[in-house]
């Protein structure tokens, strides 16, 4: 969005100045003419360079958070349901949206509309916010005349896949928070109270067991090169992400990834709930077929199931079933290809999918709880077998030094 500012004549002959956020000068110039006002000057207001840069890089202060969109979403198809027009409708949430980012956004879309903008239109102006699932289903919406009664599904949707994701993290950050605060811990104990005792056995002259030589050298390899491990880690985090964004790079990742055990068959999980959940969505929603499956493909975050769909996609262009591609790719269960089989027979393909859905929700649910129960005495195990070694390693040289003090 651009800053524009203006100055203007009224119908009573005052000069008025002011400035207004919009995407191009052309959208400011219809507003003004809409408020009968006669322009005398206008151009885009350049912003300081450094405040561009403090916007980009703040954005927890301008993100739009998924339980914004969802009541939103609830109460325009309540207010949409009763009867209220669309704008009147996005006057009123205006007045009870909280975070800015999302106000701006909502102002955005309400001003296009009065402009004469479709809604779905309007919504696909700010991708950030509404993403492509939504704006088909919201456009399946505005041409059946039914726009409440998917807005009501969306917030279902969103609901579920905040869910699904919550639970999703709850799996990956248990075990990378227990795994950071055991490294720390380690660290601390190899950096800076294992070099303590070395003053101590050195003034001695005893001498060291292996263990506690072994200690030492690794304590002193971390006191040196630590800054260049955690330089090589961040590199390393860095150039697999931007290796990530390559379509090859993407795909050998997402394979291996899907192959790890333990994580592997979780992620296959939730790749499967997400891609019924949203096509049995879509599919409800009288979203086309091959529509569907494209943003299906395009939401899937994992670019094995999205190679899968789009094949599935031509398949089905060229005449195929839906189910027939999806059990050619491998990457599906056979539970859930037979029940879309089952599901394109009788008609009822949406509430097959969503029955599949719901049965791999329970699934991922189960097994990040296993995996959660699984994680903890692991991980303690592992840390009482460092500690107790350090420990050990630090006690054998004392042993030693008893026996010379008795000497």
């Amino acid at each position: 969005m651009a800053l524009f500012g203006y100055k203007v004549r009224s119908s009573q002959g005052n000069v008025l100045t002011g400035s207004m956020e919009a995407r191009e000068q052309r959208m400011v110039v219809d507003r003004l003419r809409r408020q009968r006002f006669i322009i005398l000057e206008i151009g885009e207001i350049r912003k300081n360079a450094l405040k561009d840069v403090l916007d980009s890089v703040n954005f927890l202060k301008r993100r739009v958070r998924q339980k914004d969109l969802v009541l939103f979403s609830r109460q325009l198809s309540t207010l949409i349901g009763a009867g209220v027009p669309i704008v009147q409708g996005l006057t009123i949430l205006l007045n009870q949206i909280d975070n800015p980012a999302f106000k701006t956004v909502i102002t955005s879309v309400r001003e296009d509309i009065e402009s004469g903008t479709s809604i779905t239109e309007a919504l696909s102006r700010h991708p950030t916010v509404f993403s492509e699932l939504y704006v088909n289903m919201v456009r399946s919406g505005e041409l059946g005349g039914i726009l409440d009664v998917i807005l009501e599904r969306l917030s279902g949707y969103l609901e579920a896949a905040a869910t699904l994701r919550a639970k999703i993290k709850s799996a990956m950050v248990y075990p990378a928070v227990i795994a950071f605060v055991a490294s720390a811990v380690t660290a601390f104990l190899v950096i800076v109270v294992v070099p303590a005792f070395v003053k101590i056995f050195e003034q001695a002259g005893a001498e060291l067991p292996l263990p506690t030589r072994i200690l030492l050298m690794f304590s002193s390899f971390l006191k040196h090169y630590i800054i260049f491990i955690i330089i090589g880690l961040i590199v390393f985090v860095v150039g697999l992400r931007q290796y990530y964004k390559t379509e090859a790079g993407s795909m050998r990742i997402d394979t291996m990834l899907l192959r790890v055990p333990i994580f592997g068959p979780l992620l296959r999980k939730v790749a499967v709930a997400k891609f019924t959940r949203t096509f049995g969505t879509l599919v409800k929603s009288g979203v086309p077929i091959l529509q569907a499956l494209e943003t299906v493909a395009k939401t899937s975050g994992n670019r094995v199931i999205e190679k899968a769909v789009l094949a599935a996609k031509e398949a089905i262009r060229e005449g195929e079933r839906i189910s027939q591609p999806l059990i050619e790719s491998g990457v599906f269960p056979p539970m859930v290809t037979q029940m879309i089989s089952v599901g394109e027979e009788t008609g009822n393909l949406d509430a097959m999918l969503s029955k599949i859905a719901e049965f791999y929700e329970q699934e991922v649910d189960a097994a990040v709880s296993a995996l959660t129960s699984m994680i903890e005495p692991v991980v303690i195990v592992f840390m009482g077998i460092v500690i107790g070694a350090i420990a050990i390693s630090m006690y054998m040289p004392m042993f030693q030094l008893g026996a010379l003090v008795g000497k």
